[in-house]
């Protein structure tokens, strides 16, 4: 990123890489937007494969020291090797946001693997009214993926990564990051 670029929409659809580090501050954040819930499901058989909900005694990120706050902004799934079996997965997030509403609440996530281009999806929510909870489920269709890369994204755990932007308008408010695991799951 240069100095005294603008971060919008259109500057991370044309990222061609993974960020190297966030791109906005956790300050950024001034519409007070709390992730409380986010679950991930198989949208053919309804199976949950991950699901994390907030405790409500837990510090904001905001008031976490600031070597813990970027850690708190990223996550790591581990799905193994039947993920690439999946057509649609759904992904519900429950959110709270502060004292402003919110109009055209926007979330582009790009995903990479050794920082080639798989995919990248585009989600809105027009309109969240000021004091509220709200869920959204997002839809996922999983690329069609080569073979061959497959069996690479499982014998390099982690290799997989994505960004994940949420903007308000053309303003971004967060960023998060997260790295994927298809290794087999030993139970």
């Amino acid at each position: 990123m240069q100095a005294g670029q603008t971060i919008n929409q259109d500057y991370v659809r044309n990222l061609q890489e993974i960020t190297k580090e966030f791109l906005c501050p956790i300050s950024a954040n001034i519409y007070n937007i709390q992730f409380l819930k986010f679950r991930i499901r198989d949208m053919e058989s309804g199976q949950v494969l991950f699901e994390v909900e907030r405790d409500p005694d837990e510090e904001q990120i905001e008031n976490l020291p600031p070597a813990l706050q970027d850690d708190s902004r990223r996550i790591k799934y581990h799905f193994g090797p039947q993920f690439f079996e999946l057509k649609t997965i759904g992904a519900q997030l429950t959110f709270s946001i502060g004292d402003k509403p919110i109009k055209n609440f926007t979330i582009i996530e790009r995903h990479y693997f050794r920082n080639v281009l798989l995919r990248s999806y585009e989600f809105q929510f027009p309109f969240c009214i000021p004091n509220s909870t709200n869920t959204w489920e997002h839809i996922y269709t999983i690329p069609e993926i080569a073979e061959d890369i497959k069996q690479l994204m499982i014998e390099n755990p982690f290799d997989t990564k994505s960004d994940s932007f949420y903007f308000v308008g053309d303003t971004l408010v967060m960023h998060n990051k997260a790295e994927y695991d298809y290794s087999p799951i030993n139970e």
